[in-house]
């Protein structure tokens, strides 16, 4: 097994579907049906999730809000999108583990490294809430902190889109896919793949990151199963 530890990177804006705002209940139960998967076949699975679909820092800041304040609201943003997460997934009958970087003691553990790992080794998902705990921090970075500390292969960063393209395939229609891309190439392009300091994390950790698209049944197991889907990056 190529990848047996992996640290899955979710988008609260994914969580919306097809809303406008929140979390759409048959998206985030057709997340959780696609972690079982692969925890089936003898993945660990760790995941941070964003807080996008109810709350971001950056926003805040834009409409004159302290951006300190701004950031910790997105932190407690992940928290309902991990708590709703790790509802679904339990629904699904997957044991679970909810940590988060800021003490929240009725609804989560504190982050802390060694039990983290230990719920790995004992088939439970952990989900790491909270960001990294601090201000001025995107939860990508949360997500290649904690990746680097669990000592996860690889990170599957999962998207509306299924990779990396030369340009926005949204916007412009002869955009092209890469398969494999190295982070050099990313810099020197300037693709926007994670904010730059995740991505610097990974590359000085030799962490690959894989971009794909998540919103399509089954692609996370074929990710894992080696197929070629998404954007592989690496060094």
């Amino acid at each position: 097994m190529k990848y047996k530890r992996i640290l899955l990177k979710l988008s609260g804006e994914s969580l919306m579907g097809s809303k406008q705002f929140g979390i759409d209940n048959d998206r985030i139960n057709s997340y959780a049906k696609q972690i079982k998967e692969i925890q089936n076949i003898g993945h660990e699975v760790a995941i941070v999730i964003g807080g996008g679909n109810i709350f971001r820092g950056v926003q805040a800041e834009e409409g004159g809000m302290d951006r300190t304040h701004g950031d910790y609201m997105g932190m407690l943003a992940t928290m309902i999108n991990a708590m709703a997460l790790q509802s679904a997934l339990e629904s699904n009958g997957v044991k679970t583990r909810l940590q988060s970087a800021i003490e929240m003691k009725a609804i989560a553990e504190p982050f802390i490294r060694r039990k983290a790992v230990r719920h790995l080794e004992k088939g439970r998902v952990v989900i790491f809430g909270a960001g990294t705990g601090n201000p001025f921090f995107t939860t990508d970075s949360a997500a290649s902190l904690r990746a680097i500390e669990i000592n996860a292969d690889v990170i599957l960063k999962g998207t509306r889109v299924d990779g990396i393209y030369t340009a926005d395939p949204e916007k412009d229609k002869n955009a092209t896919k890469y398969e494999t891309i190295t982070f050099d190439e990313v810099y020197k392009k300037g693709l926007n793949v994670m904010d730059l300091t995740a991505f610097t994390l990974c590359k000085e950790n030799n962490l690959p990151i894989i971009v794909f698209n998540m919103d399509t049944p089954g692609n996370l197991e074929k990710v894992l199963s080696g197929k070629t889907i998404g954007t592989l990056v690496r060094n």
